[in-house]
């Protein structure tokens, strides 16, 4: 299901559902954001220095900054559009710098891949 692009400031209740699903089922994702086109599994989603955002592993679509794939932390507001895709991914991967960010709220990590 695909969402429209929503007002800055105000997150639809459906796209916090949607970003939880996608988590919870280890399932890509594909969003517009900054523009882009991006397919993405979800890591974690919740709230940093009281902003909504989601760290997302990015493995295809476009991309300005670096090669592909990467990890990017995304404010959610600016989602433009979000689909929950189909394809499962194994799960968490580890970190480079073996350090997490720090959540004021978490609400939502995936599980590890096994």
């Amino acid at each position: 299901m695909k969402l429209k692009s929503h007002a800055a400031g105000k997150m639809p209740t459906s796209i916090h559902r949607q970003l939880c699903l996608a988590i919870t089922a280890k399932r890509l994702i594909e969003l517009t954001y900054q523009g882009l086109r991006r397919i993405a599994e979800p890591h974690d989603y919740g709230i940093i220095d009281g902003v909504e955002q989601l760290l997302l592993y990015q493995v295809a679509g476009e991309s300005r900054s670096t090669k592909l794939p990467d990890w990017r932390l995304v404010h959610v507001v600016k989602i433009e559009q979000l689909q929950v895709l189909e394809r499962q991914f194994p799960g968490g991967r580890a970190v480079p710098s073996n350090r997490h960010k720090r959540w004021d709220r978490l609400y939502a990590r995936v599980t590890p891949a096994y």
